[in-house]
């Protein structure tokens, strides 16, 4: 099997001052790319800035031998997220791939999400992931190539308690790729989203009691389970998926405990109903079983797919 490299390839990793971003950071520095390290040096819940923590992997990737700068800009802005992809052509001349990584964590109930935690969530995660790549979009349509991963969350697609504004931001990051795929993929774009699982400084915002639950759980099967949980049990995953070697775009996919998956959207065959007078409630509920049955599956991969099943059910 040939040797995935990123030679003469340029990379920003957003937030990779530490945790996953910094183990995407360092190991595609280690295969030959020029890395933007990217962050802010806040604390887990996005407050605070320091340079320390860019700067500490830039100098552990330099002293290795790689070629890497430095960016303390924040991505929850458009100037900022212009300069981060200014920093990749001022320093290495292009821009081939982007993880959007950044992020952080504030949790809380449903009805005590103020104003305050929705916003800071929403430009990080989510508006954070389109300022940076839209310019990054730009170079990498003009140069025919490009592979941009965004960091969703298993929270966002399957949802978990006290993370609502946290899961509505990175859900998004999926309908953000679903759309950027099919645009970018006749120009050489590729995009996928990535679910990650691992041991990180934004447990400490978990609440306790679901903490204790999610270590109760791990400890009955802690055998099996190794170092899975460490961040570099990601890595492979999304260096893979940012390099020249991955030709799959359109795609989600886990990294869980050292367990790789794809993951899909899929609808039912459904209950087709008449075609000139809407239904009633009434209607939609006695054939209720049909709209959820799960025989015969299907997956549409994209909007117009889901028309096209829906004629073929109605021809004669």
């Amino acid at each position: 099997m040939k040797n995935i490299d990123f030679a003469g390839r340029v990379a920003i990793v957003t937030g990779a001052g530490g945790g996953l971003g910094r183990t995407y950071a360092m190991d595609i520095a280690r295969r030959g790319g020029a890395v933007v390290v990217n962050d802010l040096g806040g604390s887990f819940d996005g407050k605070g800035s320091s340079s320390s923590m860019a700067d500490q992997v830039v100098a552990e990737i330099r002293a290795a031998g790689g070629k890497a700068v430095a960016s303390y800009n924040s991505v929850a802005t458009r100037t900022g997220g212009e300069n981060i992809v200014k920093t990749a052509i001022d320093a290495f001349g292009r821009v081939d791939v982007v993880i959007n990584n950044a992020g952080h964590l504030r949790n809380a109930l449903f009805e005590d999400i103020d104003d305050g935690i929705l916003d800071s969530l929403i430009d990080v995660h989510l508006k954070g992931a389109f300022y940076v790549t839209q310019p990054a979009y730009r170079h990498m349509k003009k140069q025919g190539y490009g592979r941009i991963v965004f960091a969703s969350s298993a929270a966002g697609m399957l949802g978990n308690p006290t993370q609502a504004a946290y899961g509505c931001a990175k859900a998004g990051l999926v309908g953000l790729m679903n759309v950027l795929s099919l645009e970018g993929k006749p120009h050489g774009v590729l995009c996928n989203a990535l679910l990650p699982t691992a041991a990180s400084r934004m447990a400490g915002a978990m609440p306790a009691e679901q903490m204790k639950e999610v270590e109760a759980q791990l400890a009955a099967i802690a055998p099996l389970v190794g170092n899975s949980l460490d961040p570099s049990f990601v890595t492979p995953l999304v260096v893979y998926l940012a390099s020249e070697a991955c030709q799959t775009t359109h795609g989600i996919f886990s990294a869980t405990w050292g367990r790789y998956a794809r993951a899909f959207l899929n609808f039912s065959q459904g209950w087709v109903g008449p075609r000139q007078d809407a239904p009633r409630a009434e209607d939609i509920a006695a054939h209720w079983a049909e709209v959820e049955n799960r025989r015969d599956i299907v997956e549409p991969a994209y909007l117009e797919d889901e028309f096209a099943l829906i004629a073929k059910q109605l021809a004669p």
